[in-house]
């Protein structure tokens, strides 16, 4: 998430200065990442570091600072910092161990900690990340937010193991793949704008509006992902194409094209769907979901959320950063990675 491509998104909305704020908060969220990092047990300390030094758009840290900053009320910039760090190694955590359960050997174009580590030492250090955002939460004390974060993870983890329970369903319906990604995925962000607006003491009108801009965008999120593990270019991405499909995960591009197969296509797809399917039999497929309207569809699905999201910030008081917030929103849908 690049200053000029905000930016560009804003139509001139946005003080670069504004941008410029927001550059320092991250940059000052990620030193407190790397002094969390360090650990008296080196495989904690390299798995931590490597998992880290991979990069990433640091969007929920983010979205803890531009929630608070969007109710327009005073708070504690440090306090923001140190509560966005730790829902960063939250999420580092949740990366680690997904890339042992998906047996992943690159994420972002590099290899992740379990092909360079293994996969117990780096489930143990997923652990120890995840405790350590425990013990800021508890540092800081504030019940409301403990609540909301726990509760989240609570989510996300049920989530992963729904994913898990539905792999290998090819009429996996639409329903329940939405649950498990408002669970997996939305209920995160969703928890990272409420609880910056938490840090401010925002009224609970303000608290719910941001609660639902940050689902929607969630959502919103996550349909973008499953469409760019279709049609992303790999090169950016750092995973195979069609990750979903070779693995059985029945995603919404796989569902919407499901009704435009003929029997013959739908056999042959319902037969490799998770169960070594080719490189010329994923562009196959690939270009059904692209000719038939199942992207289109998937998108559309996608900008519905967005426009959710948009109508909740309207309550918000006008300024800045609720513009902000607005072009982090339209960023999520046109993103290429």
């Amino acid at each position: 998430m690049t200053a000029t491509a905000l930016i560009d998104l804003s139509n001139g909305r946005i003080r670069p200065e504004l941008l410029a704020q927001v550059s320092d908060e991250v940059a000052q969220v990620e030193s407190e990442l790397a002094r969390q990092m360090h650990s008296q047990v080196e495989m904690v300390k390299n798995v931590s570091h490597h998992t880290l030094d991979a990069g990433g758009k640091r969007l929920r840290p983010a979205f803890v600072a531009l929630s608070a900053k969007a109710t327009g009320l005073p708070y504690d910039e440090e306090r923001t910092r140190k509560i966005g760090a730790c829902m960063e190694m939250i999420h580092m955590a949740t990366l680690i161990h997904d890339d042992v359960i998906d047996n992943s050997a690159t994420r972002r174009g590099r290899e992740t900690a379990s092909a360079v580590y293994g996969n117990t030492g780096s489930i143990l250090a997923g652990d120890v990340l995840l405790a350590k955002a425990m013990r800021i939460l508890a540092e800081d004390g504030d019940l409301a937010i403990i609540k909301t974060t726990s509760e989240s993870v609570v989510e996300m983890a049920e989530g992963e193991v729904r994913e898990l329970e539905t792999r290998l369903q090819f009429d996996l319906d639409e329903e329940t793949h939405l649950e498990i990604l408002r669970l997996k995925t939305a209920s995160f962000i969703q928890c990272c704008c409420e609880v910056g607006a938490l840090i401010t003491g925002a009224p609970k009108e303000i608290s719910e509006a941001l609660r639902d801009y940050g689902h929607h965008v969630g959502m919103a999120f996550q349909i973008v992902d499953d469409l760019l593990d279709y049609r992303g270019d790999k090169a950016k991405t750092g995973k195979p194409v069609a990750t979903d499909f070779r693995e059985g995960q029945a995603t919404l591009p796989l569902i919407f094209l499901r009704d435009k197969m003929s029997e013959q296509e739908a056999s042959v797809a319902r037969q490799k769907f998770g169960a070594g399917v080719s490189d010329d039999e994923i562009r196959m497929i690939s270009d059904w979901m692209a000719t038939r309207g199942s992207y289109e569809q998937a998108e559309q699905r996608a900008l519905e959320h967005l426009q959710k999201a948009l109508a909740a910030l309207a309550l918000l008081p006008e300024s800045s950063e609720r513009d902000l917030l607005e072009t982090v929103a339209h960023y999520v849908i046109r993103r290429e990675l």
